[in-house]
């Protein structure tokens, strides 16, 4: 267990050395939403520590349905956040090729089936290939982006229209690691604002098929790894060691 998950400073008490700018790397378990791990770690920094008011961010969103690496700054540290969002992803996962899903991944129930039997290992490492360098990728309707002011997912879900516009976008890595029947194991690096989702949409087309997100994992976010990382129980277990120092 960490008894000490950040930097510890012994000239100063607990609640200035967090409030000072502290960085957490937390591995984000599935089915929680970045904002969700955020409030966790903001309660157990008040409940332990008794600070009732700490400025508590994270450096890039990862969708509930997908784990790893939330780059989380706490206190002054929040200041220094938009450098270490717009730094490169790498993630693993997950395509299952065949059909489609109006979310692009696990969200919502498949829409659409499709042929694979053309599909061949040469092709699929084909279409990996091009989507390496700059691009205009258009987001997922099921997602955070703003329309209008409102969060785009909201208006998806009661079947409003939403017209997403495409970002500038850029792949530096693409590798097939696997191919096991209809289901494609990548790792794909990305610069900032790189929605895994639409790519396992536009991998489907490209192939003259469908097919979607089934598993997603971030591994790393700049230097940043999930090796240095820790699960938000093992935070919890740790910041009340921290408390009782």
């Amino acid at each position: 267990m960490i008894s000490n998950p950040f930097h510890y400073h012994p000239d100063l008490d607990k609640v200035e050395n967090v409030k000072a700018g502290q960085m957490l790397l937390i591995d984000k378990p599935l089915n929680w939403t970045s904002f969700q791990a955020v409030n966790k770690i903001r309660h157990l920094f008040k409940v332990h520590l008794g600070i009732k008011k700490l400025k508590v961010g994270h450096a890039g969103t990862l969708d509930p349905l997908a784990t790893g690496l939330l780059v989380i700054c706490i206190g002054k540290k929040t200041k220094e956040i938009d450098q270490y969002i717009g730094q490169s992803k790498t993630y693993t996962g997950t395509f299952t090729l065949g059909a489609s899903r109006p979310s692009y991944d696990m969200e919502t129930e498949i829409d659409q089936h499709f042929e694979t039997s053309h599909i061949t290992e040469e092709l699929i490492r084909e279409a990996a290939l091009s989507f390496l360098g700059e691009q205009q990728q258009i987001p997922p309707i099921f997602s955070a982006k703003k329309i209008d002011g409102k969060r785009a997912y909201k208006s998806a879900r009661i079947g409003e229209e939403v017209i997403m516009r495409a970002n500038p976008i850029e792949l530096f890595q693409f590798d097939i690691i696997k191919i096991d029947g209809n289901t494609v194991h990548f790792l794909i690096k990305a610069s900032k604002g790189t929605y895994i989702r639409s790519i396992a949409y536009d991998f489907g087309k490209k192939l003259n098929s469908g097919a979607y997100l089934s598993s997603l994992r971030r591994t790393h976010s700049g230097d940043f790894s999930t090796e240095k990382a820790i699960s938000i129980e093992e935070f919890e277990n740790a910041i009340k060691v921290y408390a009782l120092a």
